[in-house]
């Protein structure tokens, strides 16, 4: 009787255990299916023609693109939302300035903005790349 009540005690606690760390495994399943889907749903593109002049302003050195949001997802117009490299060197983002140049206070799908890129001294050719909730865009220019 007595092994009969102690091996119900261990059962009914690894019964516990497992109950718990399915329901965390559950949550971590849930958490990474929306981030997952939020990457499928961002698409971003850069508009900016790179046989423009008006791309790279060298008496303020400032590098300006236009990106049109060609995904589902609705994005934040903040620097902070958008990772920059220029020639492969990390843009801070008190740096990166993005207004958003259609109508609205959100960067819907089909919108776009204007991204300034300030501090960058630049000359021959450029490559900026940018990201976006997981999607890269790159861009490629002369001075």
């Amino acid at each position: 009787m007595i092994l009969f009540i102690a091996s119900m005690l261990i059962a009914a606690s690894v019964a516990g255990v497992f109950t718990d760390t399915v329901g965390q495994l559950s949550s971590a399943i849930d958490d990474q299916g929306m981030q997952v889907s939020e990457d499928v749903r961002t698409d971003v593109e850069i508009i900016s023609d790179s046989g423009a002049g008006g791309i790279y302003n060298a008496a303020t050195d400032v590098v300006t693109l236009h990106v049109k949001n060609t995904g589902s997802e609705t994005l934040a117009p903040e620097g902070q939302a958008i990772n920059a490299f220029v020639d492969g060197r990390f843009v801070p983002p008190g740096n990166v300035t993005v207004t958003l140049v259609t109508e609205g206070d959100t960067w819907r799908p089909g919108g776009v903005v204007r991204v300034e890129l300030s501090g960058q001294d630049l000359t021959g050719d450029v490559r900026v790349q940018l990201v976006v909730n997981g999607d890269e865009e790159v861009f490629e220019f002369r001075t």
